[in-house]
């Protein structure tokens, strides 16, 4: 990965899922945001951008793209992320939410093909504190520190970082891995990435509902991972029986245990794996300051 302030980022589409705002903040942060990619709006400037028709026009004029920020329309990512790998981007965060389930599919393949990491869809992103943010987090939130977070979430993520910084505690890494039914990366790769990563103590794990990513990572914390972990998952008072429409939870209970996918089941893994548990976001500084004294 790249995720230093001097990569260079390209925003992929200029729709709802991100605004000048979002684009301001990126920049301000220190973000090297390079240019924006909008067919048929090429030869222009937006939000201080100059943009583009074509990945590959970017590329010939302003060199090697390090990650694409893809922002278009659910039914248009595919064909944004494939022009992306096909001009050698080996990062991609899609903020967008709702891609169709078997353009995800199709989209993976072609990742893993060419070693291309995929963040989301459904995601606010990245951020480095103090030094790059990628995506839509606020900033604000966040202050450097050695705390990594890893998250299905896009709003309890900064939620849970901003419990983290009032109580003095700094983040090292906060990446959204996105809560569509379908995403990228995986818990299981973000907790590898952040127990190796020499800058991170400990790390905060945010589930919720659906599917069953949170039981396979629990299996992993007991089996690989030796930083302190600690989890916080969503939900736990939902209704017997009801789906979370983003995280694929009709899709992947019919056929299945009636339990599959529930809080209830994802907290019953972390129990086993011995991984403490917070009630509530404000309750994570407190269990991080008992792993990591």
């Amino acid at each position: 990965m790249n995720l230093t302030p001097d990569s260079k980022v390209l925003i992929q589409g200029f729709c709802e899922f991100i605004s000048g705002t979002h684009v301001a903040q990126m920049k301000a942060y220190g973000t090297n945001l390079v240019a924006g990619v909008n067919p048929g709006c090429g030869g222009q400037e937006l939000h201080g951008l100059p943009v583009f028709d074509l990945v590959e026009e970017v590329i010939e004029q302003l060199g090697v793209i390090d990650t694409t920020i893809i922002c278009v329309d659910p039914y248009d990512v595919l064909d944004a992320a494939l022009e992306a790998i096909a001009s050698n981007i080996r990062q991609i965060i899609i903020i967008t939410a709702g891609v169709p389930p078997l353009d995800m599919v199709q989209l993976l393949r072609k990742a893993e093909a060419c070693e291309t990491l995929v963040i989301g869809p459904n995601s606010p992103g990245i951020i480095v504190p103090g030094k790059i943010l990628l995506g839509t987090q606020p900033s604000e939130f966040y202050t450097p520190g050695a705390v990594g977070i890893v998250s299905r979430s896009s709003t309890l993520t900064y939620e849970v970082a901003y419990e983290l910084t009032k109580a003095g505690l700094g983040q090292s890494i906060s990446v959204s891995i996105g809560s569509d039914a379908i995403v990228g990366s995986s818990f299981l790769q973000w907790l590898q990435i952040l127990d190796e990563d020499d800058t991170t103590e400990a790390i905060v794990l945010v589930g919720q509902p659906g599917g069953g990513s949170e039981e396979a990572a629990a299996r992993y914390i007991t089996e690989a991972i030796d930083k302190p972990v600690i989890a916080y998952i969503a939900g736990r008072l939902a209704p017997p029986g009801k789906t979370w429409r983003q995280t694929g939870t009709l899709a992947t209970v019919i056929g299945r245990d009636p339990n599959f996918g529930t809080a209830q089941s994802k907290l019953a893994a972390l129990k086993e794996a011995e991984v403490p548990v917070a009630e509530r976001p404000s309750q994570i500084p407190e269990l991080l300051r008992k792993e990591i004294r």
